[in-house]
């Protein structure tokens, strides 16, 4: 089965393709370009370019897994939007997956080029507003605390009462020398792989799917006005 993988949860917009198979997620190909202002000008084109490359229609694609952050309000809009409107017009599940999971699972999942970690990972991505989306994992992969949002020296305490060796992430690398721990490169932003994979039992079961529903944490940048302003005094 052939299903289609987003995530817009971090200046990373990311569209991929991941078959499923018995017993295996194998990526197909993968569009991922980081920019923090333009991702409903990447995302559409990423998705025609994935499919186009495998030479495959939407209707093909047995489900859409979507990253649900948390994330930035607008940049992760984008991503569940999309997902979710393809998942309505082809008829198809669309299975939602933390952003912050997938980073997590990749870093203590066993691999070709590295180990899976030895003790606790902290997870930690770019909040703005000099602060970061947070999360601990245990080596299995499971999510020991948060998710949340908080300024980098709140995490550092967290991190040390969990006992974290290690830290990945755009915003581990960004304030690390507020986090005071040692940095695994290559996993600035969410795989796409680990976002299929953490879905794939799911899908396999033929699970119906979930509502996308975005993880912002908290509340976005611009807000309504909550009362009319006086004209004239």
């Amino acid at each position: 089965m052939l299903v289609l993988v987003l995530d817009s949860s971090t200046p990373a917009v990311t569209a991929a393709l991941a078959e499923i198979t018995a017993d295996a997620v194998v990526p197909r190909v993968e569009r991922s370009r980081v920019d923090a202002r333009a991702h409903g000008e990447l995302l559409a084109p990423q998705v025609a370019e994935v499919l186009a490359e495998v030479g495959i229609r939407p209707a093909a694609l047995a489900a859409v897994v979507a990253g649900v952050g948390p994330g930035p309000f607008t940049g992760l809009r984008v991503g569940l939007v999309t997902a979710a409107s393809m998942g309505q017009v082809l008829g198809i599940p669309t299975y939602a997956v933390g952003s912050l999971d997938a980073l997590g699972h990749a870093a203590t999942r066993p691999g070709p080029d590295a180990a899976p970690e030895a003790g606790p990972v902290l997870v930690a991505t770019d909040a703005r507003r000099r602060e970061v989306y947070w999360a601990v994992y245990d080596p299995a992969g499971g999510r020991l605390v948060g998710p949340a949002v908080d300024v980098p020296a709140v995490v550092a305490e967290r991190a040390r009462e969990q006992g974290v060796r290690v830290a990945v992430g755009e915003g581990a690398r960004r304030y690390a020398d507020v986090l005071g721990l040692p940095l695994r490169g290559g996993l600035d932003h969410p795989p796409a792989y680990a976002l299929a994979e953490l879905a794939a039992e799911r899908i396999r079961a033929g699970a119906p799917g979930d509502r996308l529903t975005p993880l912002y944490l908290r509340r976005p940048d611009a807000v309504a006005a909550t009362g009319r302003k006086p004209v004239l005094r």
